[in-house]
């Protein structure tokens, strides 16, 4: 199976979103399909073997559609087009009002005079052909298959208000013999487009807003690159870039592809990947990633992830798709959006019929003016925009922040977490062990530390690295061995000028029968009750030194901890390490649940036990050996660092080593979904107590009958309110 994100055009409101979505669901070879209409994309799973884009497209283009699929950037194809659109939507707008106003003050002040009468029949009408045009097409287009949308409201409102008129212009003697006054309401279908039009301009922008964040990854990727044939450097298109060209970076540019150095160094900045500020070193051999910035050194690297298979390319079509998936909260949504617009049809049918009953001919003007008021009146367009716009602004914030958000189910879920399991190393530590304190027996000896700095280069064991690190920076070089032994389980042996040294732990120095000064022992003591882990170095019968080797605990992990507490989340840590070790963090980082010595089967019953509790249970891991109790968990979360990201194993991913992000992404889900419940509070009350108020409900009791005009403006206001309200969590810290 594949899943494509495809842009959709044609669409104008939350009904056409539901119409696209029916109608790829419904073709044979697609698994799932899910519309996005606050970003105009449609996320499809699809066999390839049983179906293609293009007969996607087709079936699409026969409901009155269209997609975006034959174009080498679809995206950038509908950049384009909504650039296009958002021009022509804003000339419509200016030349809707520029007639829309002369024509409301005729309405005001003429509308008894047969001149101004038959010229504002002539701004309307020009105002609905010339301006309001696609509200028209679109709605008989739809009418044609059967359906209905936001367009036929429109179309339907204005055209029995302009019909209505245009019939009391012509034949005013039908209501004058009847002792009735010949209203005319052109004003009405002029200053409805006018309104409509301008929510519409409004709403766009709004739109384009919201979805800034995924332009800004985006805007990540160079465009060109410095390609190398036959040690001829040319400038070429990215697209044009193969695995295995040669390409040439110079200082300050963007490194296009994903690669590996070949020639040369250099430092790279790689923070707006992995939130790291630091540049990263780079030499022959070492991977680099596109969108990152080559520092100071020029070097050539061969390319091995180009177009869709680079780091950031993945990290993009996982934003677009969680931001095109949908919350569970969203189905309620779309079963309303498929039958609001017949279900309005016939309010405003029942409307009119009531007036009449009630009133009889006397009452029709009444009874046409509310029924138009609640065509309207009535939006899905708010209803279809208040999850989508929501989870844009939240997902696309949280991916500027380096928190990747898999889709809007872990989105909603994350938010309900109580609990949080925590794996420790790599997680609560850095992961990478570090010599952290060093006591010296007896250092007169010359040449001891690059003796060791030798001995542990050929060493297999896991603590070695963390030694050759410390021994580099305190000045070690290496030097020449007689002879070199693994000692399985207690360290290595080595002969330098006729001399045995050795490396490793107790039992070593049990075995060649060296001694522990007081001083040595109290300190060793204080090593171990700290949990750490301790390496003895010495020559023959003779210690020479001690060092303590430590996974040290993140900077940041103590006031994650506490942050997470503050939100009211039980924290627990689970570890492989033993019980010393494990007590010793926990302590450090205030966690009061916590469990030593388990295998991922037991983090697994770990978990199980939690959520037998009713504990909503979120798992923090690498993502590899923690994958039983990630899977387990209902929300699962990896720690990774850009290159290495867990993301088709964790619903969210921290694409640095901060734990900080941690509360900060349940801070973010937290605040998406409670907009997303205001919105859905606000589009349904919107269209609860605007339908009745516009079908004259208040018209017995206070007089009140809502002009189309108002009733317009009220709807174009809505949908606005609902993205404005979304883009708040812009500017929430």
């Amino acid at each position: 199976m594949e899943t494509k994100v495809v842009p959709v055009l044609d669409m104008s409101c939350a009904v056409c979103a539901s119409n696209v979505e029916q109608t790829v669901r419904g073709l044979a070879g697609v698994e799932t399909a899910s519309v996005n209409f606050a970003a105009n994309t449609l996320t499809v799973t699809y066999d390839p073997e049983r179906i293609t884009l293009q007969a996607i497209q087709e079936a699409v283009q026969a409901a009155g559609y269209d997609l975006v699929v034959e174009t080498e950037d679809p995206l950038a194809a509908q950049e384009e087009r909504t650039r296009k659109h958002y021009k022509q939507l804003k000339r419509n707008t200016v030349g809707a009002w520029c007639l829309a106003i002369p024509l409301a003050l005729l309405g005001m002040g003429f509308a008894d005079v047969a001149a101004a009468r038959w010229a504002m029949m002539g701004l309307a009408l020009a105002i609905m052909l010339f301006f309001g045009r696609t509200f028209y097409v679109a709605g008989l287009r739809h009418a044609w298959k059967g359906s209905a949308n936001m367009d036929t409201l429109v179309a339907l409102s204005t055209s029995i208000a302009f019909l209505f008129s245009l019939f009391n212009v012509v034949f005013p003697e039908f209501w004058l013999a009847k002792g009735l006054e010949p209203h005319v309401y052109f004003e009405a279908s002029g200053v409805i487009i006018a309104f409509v039009l301008t929510g519409k301009l409004m709403e766009e922008r709004a739109k384009n807003s919201a979805s800034s964040a995924i332009r800004g990854l985006m805007g990540l990727q160079p465009k060109t690159a410095h390609r190398v044939v036959d040690g001829e450097e040319s400038e070429v298109p990215i697209a044009w870039i193969r695995v295995g060209d040669i390409v040439s970076v110079r200082p300050g540019e963007q490194i296009p592809v994903d690669g590996t150095l070949l020639q040369g160094a250099s430092a790279v900045d790689e923070s707006m990947l992995s939130g790291e500020p630091i540049p990263v070193e780079k030499r022959a051999g070492d991977r680099l990633m596109a969108g990152t910035i080559n520092q100071k050194g020029a070097f050539t690297m061969e390319a091995t992830g180009v177009g869709s298979r680079t780091v950031l390319s993945q990290i993009v079509r996982m934003v677009q798709e969680a931001q095109g998936s949908k919350a569970p909260v969203q189905r309620i949504v779309d079963k309303i959006s498929r039958i609001f617009v017949p279900v309005v049809v016939l309010l405003s049918v029942v409307t009119f019929v009531c007036w009449l009953t009630i009133g009889g001919e006397a009452y029709f003007s009444y009874a046409l003016l509310s029924a138009v008021s609640v065509l309207v009146i009535a939006c899905p367009c708010a209803l279809g925009l208040a999850t989508p716009t929501a989870l844009m602004v939240g997902m696309g914030k949280a991916a500027e922040r380096h928190i990747l958000i898999k889709d809007a189910f872990a989105l909603e879920n994350l938010c309900k977490v109580n609990t949080i399991v925590l794996d420790k190393t790599g997680t609560l530590t850095e992961g990478v062990p570090v010599v952290t304190d060093v006591h010296w027996e007896d250092s007169a000896e010359t040449g001891v530390l690059d003796i060791l700095f030798a001995a542990e280069q050929k060493s297999e064991h896991p603590l070695a690295s963390a030694i050759l690190c410390w021994a580099e920076t305190n000045g070690a070089k290496g030097c020449a061995l007689d002879d070199f032994e693994s000692l399985t389980g207690r360290g290595v042996r080595v002969c330098a000028g006729g001399k045995n040294y050795w490396v490793g732990n107790r039992g070593l120095l049990e075995q060649f029968r060296a001694t522990l000064s007081a001083t040595a022992h109290q300190q060793v003591s204080e090593w171990q009750e700290m949990g750490k882990s301790v390496v003895y170095y010495g020559c023959d019968a003779r210690l020479l030194a001690v060092l303590a080797v430590s996974d040290r605990i993140k900077p940041t992990s103590g006031e994650a901890v506490r942050e997470l507490t503050e939100q009211g989340i039980e924290v627990h840590l689970l570890t492989g390490d033993g019980r010393q070790t494990a007590e010793r963090v926990a302590n450090e980082l205030g966690i009061r649940h916590f469990k030593a010595e388990v295998l991922p089967a037991d983090k697994e019953a770990y978990i199980v036990s939690l959520q037998q509790q009713g504990r909503c249970v979120a798992m923090v891991g690498d993502g590899i050996n923690d994958s039983q109790a990630l899977a387990r968990a209902d929300v699962s979360i990896a720690m990774g660092k850009g290159t290495d990201i867990a993301m088709d194993v964790a619903m969210v991913t921290l694409m640095t080593s901060d734990l900080l992000l941690l509360p900060e992404s349940i801070r973010l889900s937290r605040q998406t979904v409670r907009l997303i419940h205001q919105n859905l509070f606000w589009a349904f009350i919107y269209n609860m107590i605007g339908i009745p108020l516009a079908a004259g409900v208040l018209y017995p009791v206070n007089g009140l009958l809502l002009n189309p005009m108002l009733a317009s403006a009220a709807m174009a206001f809505s949908s606005v309110s609902v993205v404005l309200n979304s883009l708040r969590l812009k500017f929430i810290k």
